[in-house]
């Protein structure tokens, strides 16, 4: 049976997620799904991307991915599918996708959603959630070759993440996500700190507090602040039982600098 993650930033308080299922079970009745969440903040395309890339590894091969954050539904920009070697990606074509593609193995081919045969018409300016990505999802799940869906592209555009600056001996970056625990995710992964990779490291935040990295949250006491390597594999600053972004105050966008000592 066909398996379709949905990663938005509807939330669950209308029906809109609700309707896109509905919308891909009456084109394949089959269709399985996962919700990998509904909770991105509205419009962070950003964090999309993000969240995105660190899901889509842990499904089977062949599972389709559908992410509608997208702030410019009704513009021109492009609604496009993506194959991968391990499994597709629909989605607009804003940044949101080439992250989680790149973790599959990179594009082997991307093309445009703009058969109207494939879309639910008339297309709504405001839903192509509902109207041209859920029912692309459902016919790519139930094979439908995908240059019906449209004419083959060339390339993504590639995701607005806020660069990291690397020096010899500190990485540089920023807060990119605030998880429900009040951790702080930031856009430092270990190759950002190669260089100084064999120190010891501490991290500092909004340039007022610093913390030194531990392996996992035991490692510390109960209220203290402490930075580890998430599960997105990037540096998180966190209070072991506690709310980061709160006790400090801070939130996307805060600047954060991980230093060898």
């Amino acid at each position: 049976m066909p398996l379709i993650t949905l990663l938005t930033d509807f939330g669950t308080h209308d029906a809109y997620v609700g309707i896109m299922k509905g919308v891909m079970l009456a084109i394949d009745p089959s269709a399985r799904f996962v919700d990998l969440t509904h909770d991105i903040p509205p419009q962070a395309v950003d964090v999309g991307a993000l969240v995105l890339r660190s899901a889509v590894p842990y499904f089977p091969d062949g599972t389709v991915h559908l992410a509608v954050v997208d702030p410019g539904v009704g513009t021109g920009r492009a609604a496009v599918a993506v194959r991968t070697p391990r499994a597709w990606l629909v989605g607009p074509d804003n940044g949101l996708l080439a992250p989680a593609t790149a973790a599959l193995g990179g594009a082997q081919a991307v093309h445009a959603l703009d058969n109207p045969a494939f879309q639910r018409q008339p297309v709504s300016h405001t839903f192509h959630g509902r109207d041209v990505f859920a029912p692309a999802a459902a016919h790519l799940a139930a094979g439908v070759p995908p240059h019906e869906l449209g004419a083959a592209r060339a390339g993504l555009v590639p995701s607005d993440l806020p660069p990291v600056e690397v020096t010899a001996d500190a990485a540089r970056g920023a807060v990119v996500h605030v998880d429900r625990f009040g951790n702080l995710l930031t856009n430092i992964d270990r190759g950002a700190v190669h260089a100084f990779r064999d120190q010891s490291l501490s991290v500092t935040v909004a340039e007022m507090v610093t913390a030194p990295l531990r392996a996992t949250y035991g490692d510390i006491a109960s209220g203290e602040l402490v930075a580890l390597w998430s599960s997105w594999d990037t540096i998180e600053i966190a209070v072991r039982d506690g709310n980061a972004a709160a006790r400090l105050g801070v939130g996307r966008g805060a600047a954060v600098v991980a230093r060898g000592g």
